[in-house]
């Protein structure tokens, strides 16, 4: 950390000499990464709406914290999370209904629960910090547990990476190497962990978008699944930096302008494929 605060303040911007931003910097190099692999994989098997219900699943990961009467809810939130997951796969694979059907009916009963649970003695305004994300707050201890969600998301890639891609593509081919539902529900527990272990510094209400907007604009052109996972990663840092500086100079909310960073970037992307296409007529 010594070496890393050392290496950022000689750089000649203003902001670099604030310890909360060289460690909101880090943060940010050691969580894109994260939701850019992630992305791919979560765009590549339609899990949009599930990594959707997963964030918003931490105000009841919440709820049950404050219930039982925890300091730190966060152990609680993740707990509640994985589990979540896992019953959104056997629920899937018990019923064959369509995935948005079943996540839809697990959205609406989270998201209930949260609410009412934390809405009672109108004491809901206090969790606000969870809905909005504050990663200028993150502690140098904490950017210890970023860098193993880094190393879990990178091991799993490897590992898991191609059977995931595999069953995206075509369930009935996995059959016999692998089982389908046990990397689905293994890598559905891993995006889980990684919204949950996010949510503090990113916020619920728009964690979902730093997993979409890379991810979608990098299959954009991608002509393999390692130039597709490597612009992923490349555009989610780009976003990162970009609105963590501009949100420094603006005033604004981090996460927010990350993701319109992202958002911006994705109509780039968008923008100059068509251009292409057109001229390569």
């Amino acid at each position: 950390m010594v070496l890393w605060h050392s290496l950022i303040s000689v750089l000649p911007f203003s902001w670099t000499s604030f310890e909360f931003m060289r460690n909101a910097l880090l943060a940010v190099l050691l969580v894109s990464p994260c939701f850019g692999i992630v992305g791919t994989m979560v765009v590549g098997n339609r899990m949009a709406f599930f990594s959707d219900v997963i964030g918003h699943s931490a105000l009841t990961g919440i709820a049950i914290g404050v219930v039982i009467g925890v300091t730190d809810p966060r152990p609680v939130m993740i707990l509640f999370a994985a589990l979540l997951a896992v019953l959104i796969n056997i629920f899937l694979e018990m019923t064959k209904a369509a995935n948005d059907t079943v996540i839809g009916v697990f959205f609406a009963a989270t998201i209930a629960l949260g609410v009412a649970i934390l809405s009672r003695g109108g004491n809901f305004s206090k969790f606000t910090v969870f809905l909005i994300g504050d990663i200028l707050s993150v502690s140098p201890s904490e950017l210890a547990f970023l860098a193993l969600m880094l190393l879990a998301v990178l091991l799993f890639w490897i590992i898991l990476g191609n059977a995931l891609a595999l069953t995206a593509v075509d369930p009935a081919l996995a059959y016999g190497r692998f089982s389908p539902f046990a990397v689905r529900t293994l890598f559905s527990v891993l995006v889980a962990v990684v919204v949950i272990l996010s949510i503090r510094w990113v916020g619920i209400l728009i964690i979902n978008s730093l997993f979409i907007l890379p991810a979608a604009a990098a299959r954009i052109g991608a002509g393999t699944i390692r130039s597709y996972l490597a612009r992923s990663v490349v555009l989610s840092v780009l976003a990162g930096v970009a609105g963590l500086v501009i949100s420094f100079y603006a005033g604004s909310a981090c996460g927010a302008t990350i993701v319109l960073c992202a958002a911006l970037l994705y109509g780039v992307v968008v923008a100059y494929g068509s251009i292409a296409r057109r001229f390569r007529r």
